[in-house]
């Protein structure tokens, strides 16, 4: 047992457990059990139950994105104060005061990361349990939590004419063609990267403030925007339908999570921050933080002076002659 194996194992079997409960549920409310839309809904149950449990990580993804882009004009003073320099003095002081940066604002460059890294193991897992099914099934073995039985119904599973184990390009390699394969994969593919694309889109237009889309935080979020998308697009044609299934829907949810974000917890000082204060103050609610106090002073400043009031000039003391 290699070492990848040994990890991946125990995320194998929570997997295919998560399925199989649904997949149980399902078929006791009547869905048939060999159906592909009960094995598809038992995938995207799974969806549910990880990203459900993904919420409180999220939410500190939201708070360090912010934190990143509240320290961008520190970060800027930084680069200018160490512009030029190479030694290794230097890089170690740069370092030194970036780290205090990141502990001050309470954030660092791998947080907005952290639900995609968490997420790998089981994307990974589901991998190896989907594209084990063919061969357990042919060899009349169960895998992970899935009995022998529940790998033979799955491994007849299609949705759309599709087999739900299978991929687009291992199908192509061994000269089985099968053009529902090949169309389902293109579509969920697509629908994978549109999404990706669309979510990583909106964060960029209209949830950063100008000075983090003027820093080198807007590059690592031009790299994502383009990178991941492209990533995904090519690793997916060796995806079978099902983990093509389980991205799409996981990204759906990503971008679904994101929109609700943007509209009711914006970043202060971004374009979707100040359509939030417009719609409040359009119900008549108070405006939050920096921007209620600049209405407040600019109100102040045009309140003109009260007229038919004039000042009375003071009685100077006269010397006494």
């Amino acid at each position: 047992m290699d070492f990848l194996q040994t990890i991946l194992t125990p995320f194998e079997w929570l997997v295919s457990m998560i399925m199989v409960l649904f997949h149980d549920g399902l078929t006791f409310i009547g869905l048939p059990a060999a159906s592909g839309i009960s094995w598809t809904l038992s995938i995207i149950g799974l969806v549910l139950v990880i990203r459900g449990a993904l919420i409180p990580v999220f939410v500190k993804q939201i708070k360090a994105q912010r934190g990143m882009q509240a320290l961008q004009p520190d970060m800027k003073k930084l680069q200018a104060k160490y512009k030029g320099k190479t030694d290794q003095l230097s890089r170690q002081a740069m370092a030194q005061e970036q780290m205090a940066l990141y502990k001050e604002h309470g954030t660092n460059p791998f947080s907005a990361c952290l639900p995609m890294l968490i997420q790998m193991p089981f994307f990974f897992s589901l991998f190896r349990v989907l594209s084990g099914i063919s061969k357990a099934n042919a060899n009349g073995q169960g895998i992970g939590g899935m009995s022998p039985a529940q790998v033979a119904q799955f491994d007849h599973a299609t949705i759309f004419g599709a087999p739900l184990s299978a991929a687009f390009l291992p199908q192509l390699q061994g000269g089985d063609l099968k053009v529902s394969v090949v169309v389902l994969s293109l579509i969920m593919i697509i629908a994978m990267i549109a999404s990706q694309f669309i979510t990583q889109k909106q964060i960029m237009t209209k949830n950063m403030s100008e000075e983090a889309m003027q820093g080198p935080f807007m590059k690592q979020q031009k790299m994502m925007l383009y990178v991941l998308p492209l990533v995904f697009g090519i690793g997916g044609v060796n995806f079978p339908i099902g983990v093509l299934i389980y991205w799409t829907t996981t990204n759906i949810w990503t971008m679904a999570q994101q929109f609700f974000v943007i509209r009711r917890m914006p970043t202060p000082g971004s374009p979707a921050y100040k359509e939030y204060q417009k719609r409040r103050e359009a119900k008549g609610l108070p405006l939050l933080g920096a921007s209620k106090k600049k209405i407040v002073e600019e109100e102040i400043e045009e309140v003109p002076e009260p007229k038919g009031q004039r000042s009375q000039p003071q009685r100077k003391n006269r010397k006494k002659r």
